[in-house]
């Protein structure tokens, strides 16, 4: 039996197992079943050739024996399925959020994380929500995977049962970057994870920057990175003001990226492509920001431009 951190283990495991060892077995016996065959009839002088018949018997046996081995697969996957859809009276609850390309977890009153932390031996409800595309929440060692699909409420549940960390990854192919959509769910003790809410929560409730919010839920981070990194486009890191070699036409020339070459990078990304990206990945934000929404975006820019 597998290792499983979490009370639905155990279910799908037997279920695995179960089905594996079926499978393996008739592989192995259908394999040397024709070897066999292909010895012991394989065409000898002087031996005559033999006709069978029907059997009505062995017709009974290879339909009946199937039919039950099936039907003991489907109870097997049933009995380890079924707990996953009942979630206890007074389970917490949390909510995952799935975006391109990172997962958020909201513990409500504006107390938000990207790794998921839990107590050890509590049920939890993990609410699942899209802000763009399919997504799906998996974290192998709990044995728990549901589609996060947006408009649509989606839920899994579990009750950790032993202390560590364990990969939270995405499985719906979502994009560029979806095999970096990676979190951890880690799981503690009781007095630790109480400790560790009153703490995180007395410093990280503090009021997101609105030009961040408008970054964020219109998904531009998910192609922009806020600390250096290439991602798709340049990183807004270091951006407001730095002179920018950019493809205009099929002209190579210089700009400064002030307020027009922002109000223009986001109206008109293909006007002026920075060297080094591909041209026709962006879409215009003309019908989605106001002008007063980048204003705003520029002023947070602005703070990630200078150098801690």
């Amino acid at each position: 039996m597998f290792t499983g951190a979490s009370n639905l283990a155990e279910g799908v495991d037997r279920a695995f197992i179960f089905i594996f060892s079926i499978a393996g077995f008739f592989i192995i016996g259908i394999t040397a079943f024709m070897i066999w065959t292909v010895i012991h009839f394989s065409r000898k002088k002087g031996k005559p050739a033999q006709q069978f018949t029907g059997s009505v018997k062995l017709e009974i046996i290879w339909t009946t024996v199937p039919l039950i081995i099936v039907m003991m697969m489907f109870y097997m996957g049933w009995s380890g399925f079924a707990p996953m859809r009942k979630v206890p009276d007074g389970a917490m609850e949390i909510q995952a959020i799935g975006r391109m390309w990172e997962w958020e977890f909201d513990y409500g009153n504006g107390m938000k994380t990207s790794d998921l932390v839990l107590p050890v031996n509590k049920p939890v409800r993990v609410n699942l929500k899209s802000e763009d595309v399919v997504h799906s929440l998996f974290i192998p060692a709990f044995r728990v995977k549901e589609d996060v699909i947006p408009g649509y409420d989606t839920y899994l549940w579990f009750i950790p049962t032993i202390v560590g960390e364990y990969e939270i990854l995405c499985t719906e192919y979502c994009g560029l970057l979806h095999a970096s959509m990676l979190a951890k769910a880690k799981i503690v003790e009781q007095a630790d994870y109480d400790k560790w809410f009153e703490e995180y929560k007395a410093a990280a409730i503090v009021p997101e920057p609105d030009g961040y919010l408008l970054l964020r839920n219109t998904g531009c981070i998910a192609c922009h990175s806020l600390d250096g990194t290439k991602l798709v486009g340049p990183s807004f890191k270091g951006l407001y003001g730095s002179e920018r070699s950019v493809t205009a036409g099929t002209n190579q020339i210089k700009v400064t990226a002030d307020e027009k070459y922002i109000i223009n990078s986001i109206y008109d990304p293909d006007s002026e492509v920075v060297t080094g990206f591909a041209k026709g990945l962006m879409k215009s934000y003309k019908d989605v920001l106001k002008t007063e929404d980048i204003a705003t975006i520029t002023d947070y820019l602005k703070t990630l431009s200078v150098e801690k």
